[in-house]
Formats: C-alpha cells, structure tokens, sequence
C-alpha cells in the first residue's frame, strides 16, 4: 500500500502535472504502472530467489524512487509559495483594473509609451473587452494560469529527474567501491597496561548476496588485513542467501589475518538464510561463532551473543550466558549485531558494545529513520552508561547504493587509562 501511494504520488507529479492528456500521459501512466508493480516484485522476489535477474534493474529503481520522493516532497513547499504568489498576484491585478473601469480613471500607466498602450487597445479589440480598461478575459487569464502551472510541474519534473538519477549513480559508485578505514580511540579504565593499544578490527553487514560476487569479500578481507589487527570481530548480516547460493562467495573470508583470531556473532539476515548452516560454514572458514559465550583473550573478555531477531527463529540472544558469572575486574567487549542490544547488556557492566545492522542509514536522509529504532546510527555513543560503536557495515542491502554512510572497515584501538 505504502509503495503504491508512493507510485501514484510520483505519477501525479512527474505524468500528471506535466504531460497534456494525450499518448505522452498515457505511455507515462504505464510506465508508472509498470515501475509501481517492479518494486514489491524486487523486495519479495530477488530475496526468494524466485527472480534473480530482478535485482538490478528493481533495486536501482527503488533508489530512483526514494530519491525522487524526496526531492519532490522538498520542492513542495517552493512550487506552493510560487503557485500562491501567482494567485495573489493575478487577483490584485484584477481588482485593481476592475476598479479603474469602474471610476472612469483608468489611464496609462506612468511612462507607459504609445506603443504599449496601443498593445493593450488591440488585446483588448481581441478578447472582446470593449471597456478600454486593459483587463483581460476571465477565460485567457485562466489559460495563462494553467501554463504557468504546466511550466512549473515540468520544471520541478525534470529537476527532480536529474537529482534523483545523479543520486543514485553517486551512490552506486561509493556503494561498489571498496570499504573505507574508519578509525577511533576508546579509552578502558579495567584495560591491562600491556593491552594498550589493542586493535580491533570490526566488519559488519557483508550481505553477500546476488548482486555482489567474489571481489566483494576479497576487497573487504584485503582491508581487513591491511590494519594488521589484533582481533576480528564480525558482527552480523554476512549473508543474503544459503550457503549453496553463496558459499563460495564467502572463500575469501577464509584469508582473514589477526594475532588473535577472527570471531563472528549472528545477525538478523542470517535467520532469513539458514542460520545454522552458515554458522557451521563461517567456523570452516577459520572464523570462530560466539553463540551466547565469552572468551579471555589475554587481559581482556571478549563476549559475543546473537541477535535480536534470533528469538523469532528459536535461537535468542542470552546476555546472562554471555555475560554473567564474569571476574567483573576484567574488561569485556560485547560483540551483538543491533546497538539496541545494549539496553540488555548495560546491567551487566558491558566496557564496550561493537555493532553494525544500521549502515550508518546507507542513503541519507533514512539515516533519520534509522535513528528511531536504534540508540546510536553510525560512530561511537554512549547508551546506559556503556560506550557503543556502530560500523556503518561494508555491503549494502537492497539498492547497490550509499549516500551519506561509505562502506567501513572500523578500527578501534583500545587506550589503557
């Protein structure tokens, strides 16, 4: 219904409005049609794999869409100030004419030439006006209305067009591009002084899926591998398929280099793709799952449960398993794909939170939506009284598309205080 009501929104603005009735309205209203219908066709059928070949053409659209929503609604508010002035403008102009006809004292205006006022006496022999009073017809100055507002709909038509396409290829760019290094301090009272300066490496929203191939993981892993981190932690949302579809799209995940290894926590998409599956298949690829455990790695507890949406599936996140009956004078790292887990994680004295899920909001403005489901979008925060970072994920779902949030690969090195 929402995709609908977007569709015929678009149709009024960008058909409608600017196309005379005629073949041009008509062709555009099917296309409108045909677009309408490819939307819920993309969302339902590219992530069933009934119509892979969808994914492109569909996902692109939806951005367009998104965008063109946008720059409309934004332009609404210009287009009804212009549309007002112009009302009050022809109304003013008509009273005013009206009451010099009326008064016997219309005359030219000041500095008005001969010719002008000729002008107005033949417009006048033209429309019928016999008063002399240089006010046009009803009807004519109705004509002039609708072309105005002909005029205006095809201009804010063809800006929002050239926006919303510009958009979406700038997006695309940064989407396909590889993920970029963010990097930030976080200072832990509880850290070892021969643990300061640990790296974490942190990775979520892979998404592996139909529109990525080989060289996604692979320039992910070469990122990776370049900071030289001492810990890995995959927080979630690797996969948007079965392991048969994209199994060997992950290989390269295999090649993952730190002094401490690789870790990985389960994240909402991995319930939609056979999560048991790809748990066992991400362990054989060298990287470790924590199902609801925690480990000690050195001086410091690193702690992993799964995610929010696994109670849906049979597989809850267990922060008391996790987290309780914990030496509470060591510092522990929660990996948990949502940052709404910290609300559950806070009571147990959590020094750190990584997560992933939101994208960073992937095509700005939705980062502003984002922001109502989850305490913290992209970058570090504080929730509870617990320091959480989200990685703006190194994929992208749906639309190969990211405006606003580039794909990251985030480094956090943790300081000794």
């Amino acid at each position: 219904m929402v995709i609908g009501l977007i569709h015929f929104y678009l149709w009024k603005r960008l058909v409608k409005d600017p196309l005379p009735p005629g073949r041009a309205r008509r062709v555009g209203t099917g296309v409108a049609i045909v677009l309408g219908v490819s939307a819920p066709a993309t969302l339902v059928g590219v992530r069933s794999g009934a119509l892979p070949w969808l994914a492109w053409p569909g996902y692109l659209w939806i951005a367009v869409m998104f965008y063109l929503l946008v720059t409309l609604a934004v332009l609404e508010i210009p287009r009804l100030a212009v549309v007002l002035w112009w009302r009050s403008r022809r109304r003013t102009g008509g009273e005013s004419a009206s009451v010099a006809a009326l008064s016997g004292t219309a005359e030219p205006a000041a500095g008005e030439t001969q010719a002008a006022a000729l002008l107005v006496a033949v417009e006048d022999s033209v429309s019928g006006d016999k008063s002399g009073s240089g006010e046009r017809p009803e009807s004519i100055r109705s004509e002039e209305g609708v072309e105005r507002r002909v005029l205006l709909a095809r201009g804010a038509a063809i800006f929002a067009g050239l926006t919303a396409v510009g958009v979406t290829g700038y997006g695309v760019k940064t989407a396909l591009g590889g993920p970029r290094i963010a990097r930030v301090q976080v200072p832990l009272a509880k850290l070892p002084r021969a643990m300061d300066g640990t790296r974490l490496a942190v990775v979520s929203d892979i998404h592996l899926g139909p529109l990525t191939g080989m060289n996604h993981a692979r320039r992910i892993v070469d990122v990776i591998n370049s900071v030289q981190a001492d810990i890995v932690c995959v927080v979630g949302d690797l996969v948007d398929g079965s392991v048969a579809e994209l199994g060997r799209f992950a290989a390269p995940l295999a090649e993952i280099q730190s002094r401490q290894g690789a870790y990985f926590v389960t994240g909402n998409h991995e319930y939609y793709s056979g999560f048991q599956e790809w748990v066992d298949e991400v362990a054989r690829l060298n990287i470790r799952p924590l199902r609801n455990e925690r480990l000690e790695l050195g001086g410091l507890d690193l702690a992993g449960v799964n995610d929010l949406g696994g109670a849906d599936a049979g597989d809850p996140p267990d922060f008391a398993k996790a987290l309780g009956d914990r030496d509470t004078t060591r510092p522990v790292v929660l990996m948990a794909h949502q940052p709404a887990a910290v609300h559950d994680a806070a009571p147990y004295g959590v020094d750190l939170q990584v997560s992933g899920h939101t994208h960073g909001g992937q095509m700005a403005p939705f980062n502003l939506l984002v922001g109502l489901e989850q305490p913290v979008v992209s970058g570090l925060g504080s929730v509870d009284g617990v320091p959480v970072y989200v990685t703006n994920g190194a994929g992208f779902w749906g639309p190969p598309v990211r405006v606003g949030a580039p794909p990251q690969v985030s480094v956090i090195e943790l300081r000794a205080r």
